[in-house]
């Protein structure tokens, strides 16, 4: 019987943008590791919410549906992110700029945080983790095997974003998407719970200017050189 502490953690904490989700996908399945994206649990309650009619002023309602929350995570055939609230596939719900900017806001009540704490720790399983959020190494597994901070400019992460939403079909103000990144950056920073910084044994990656491809070798290097 393992104990959970002895599960290997890559933690990829970073802001908004920084393409946390696509390393962590692309190295969970290197190594195959489970997979944990933690900002969208967040996502999650905000949609959850969005569809109950639960006001996101409502802290102990949206605890409740924190801790309610029936989700998974994988790939599809062409390495994409998958997500499955109850058996449905919602990804496409979750990466709205809608449910982004209810989970920021979600994110800074500690009840909520509470609720999905050991919900993201039950991730750690067999034969290893890998979690990318705002604080996988600062908070949530502070015994991480490995913790990164991945960053880039605002710049670039709104160039970022805008590509994929366009890719999408939607017509989105460059400007507007620099604003709500900053912004954004702004009150994850600030919160008074788990703030957004760099866990201090962490290594610092920026992402600016470089591949996935190379972003997620440096990334295996440092796993394999622990």
């Amino acid at each position: 019987m393992h104990r959970r502490r002895d599960v290997p953690v890559i933690a990829i904490d970073g802001p908004s943008g920084s393409g946390k989700g696509t390393i962590a996908r692309r190295v969970a399945e290197a190594l195959g590791y489970h997979l944990l994206d933690s900002g969208a649990l967040y996502r999650l309650v905000a949609l959850s919410a969005q569809i109950s009619g639960v006001s996101l002023e409502n802290a102990q309602r949206l605890a409740e549906l924190a801790h309610d929350l029936d989700v998974s995570f994988g790939s599809d055939a062409r390495g994409d992110e998958q997500i499955w609230l109850a058996n449905e596939d919602v990804t496409a719900l979750v990466r709205t700029e809608d449910a982004g900017a209810g989970a920021s806001t979600v994110a800074q009540i500690s009840a909520v945080r509470q609720a999905l704490l050991e919900r993201q720790r039950a991730f750690r399983q067999p034969p290893g983790l890998v979690a990318d959020g705002r604080d996988m190494g600062t908070h949530v597994f502070p015994d991480a095997t490995l913790k990164i901070f991945l960053t880039a400019s605002a710049e670039e992460r709104a160039r970022r974003r805008h590509k994929q939403l366009k890719d999408k079909g939607l017509d989105v103000s460059l400007a507007a998407l620099s604003r709500d990144i900053e912004d954004r950056d702004r009150r994850d920073s600030e919160r008074s719970v788990a703030p957004l910084r760099p866990a201090k044994d962490a290594r610092i990656l920026d992402s600016s200017g470089q591949s996935i491809e190379a972003v997620t070798q440096t990334v295996l290097d440092w796993v394999a050189s622990l």
